[in-house]
């Protein structure tokens, strides 16, 4: 197994009014050649286990796994996996609430095979978690409870049709470094307070509130859970309990009066 690494460079710019400075991280690695020319890329989100680049044109993103890279031709194999699993969860969820994702095999600059998953880049989209309810009107955040009672109501039945649950949740991390860390064991006693109790459905990283007019609420990560049958089944039992919590969080957030 290999660990993603690849050259950074970073642009800085100074916001006067917020009093405050935003860095960009532009990588460059061999990896990003099906998709840009220069090889560079600008990251623009990370995951719990994918870091998450933007092209230039901002037409696309490229999510690449870092830690499963291979210097075999088992890659295709996973790849046939991953890109099964996002059909799976899409054709569950609709095509209200799912964007398409395409996956490639590229090899990056130290010679490792990568499967890469590319989605359409959607401009002005917020994920859940950093939405101000209170700026929503009252009409839009009831159709927003009413799409998210749909899409647990449906991503519920995938599971009980395939036996595989979609990711409403996702987490986010600043760097792969960070991800890592978070990953020790000292900070176990917090992971398992977030997931158990801070990262409701209204803090999801995985659900989007699109710019379109209607917006649509669309899910952007259509990975399976790749761990042992009795980590699954524990998952899977866990999350079906916090989908009534949520539920209730929901109508309390988001359709009550």
């Amino acid at each position: 197994m290999q660990h993603f690494s690849g050259g950074v460079r970073q642009f800085c710019c100074q916001h006067t009014l917020e009093d405050t400075t935003t860095c960009m991280e532009h990588h460059r690695n061999d990896v990003f050649a099906p998709i840009d020319i220069d090889h560079v890329m600008e990251r623009v989100a990370g995951g719990n286990e994918t870091e998450v680049y933007r092209s230039d044109d901002h037409r696309f993103v490229v999510k690449l796994k870092g830690e499963l890279g291979s210097r075999d031709a088992a890659k295709l194999a996973d790849a046939r996996s991953m890109q099964q699993a996002a059909r799976r969860f899409a054709a569950c969820l609709g095509p209200r609430h799912a964007i398409p994702t395409y996956f490639v095999l590229s090899r990056d600059s130290e010679g490792f095979v990568h499967a890469l998953a590319i989605q359409p880049y959607l401009a002005n989209a917020r994920v859940l978690a950093s939405i101000d309810w209170k700026t929503i009107d009252v009409a839009q955040r009831r159709q927003i409870g009413r799409d998210l009672r749909h899409i647990i109501a449906r991503a519920v039945g995938c599971l009980f049709r395939t036996g595989h649950l979609p990711d409403l949740y996702g987490r986010v991390s600043a760097s792969a470094a960070e991800r890592k860390r978070r990953k020790q064991l000292r900070y176990l006693a917090e992971r398992i307070w977030s997931f158990l109790v801070k990262r409701t459905i209204l803090h999801s990283q995985n659900l989007m509130l699109t710019a379109e007019q209607p917006p649509r609420l669309v899910l952007i990560d259509y990975d399976e859970v790749r761990r042992s049958p009795l980590y699954r089944v524990i998952y899977f039992l866990t999350r079906l309990i916090l989908f009534g919590r949520d539920l209730i969080v929901i109508w309390w957030r988001l359709e009550r009066g």
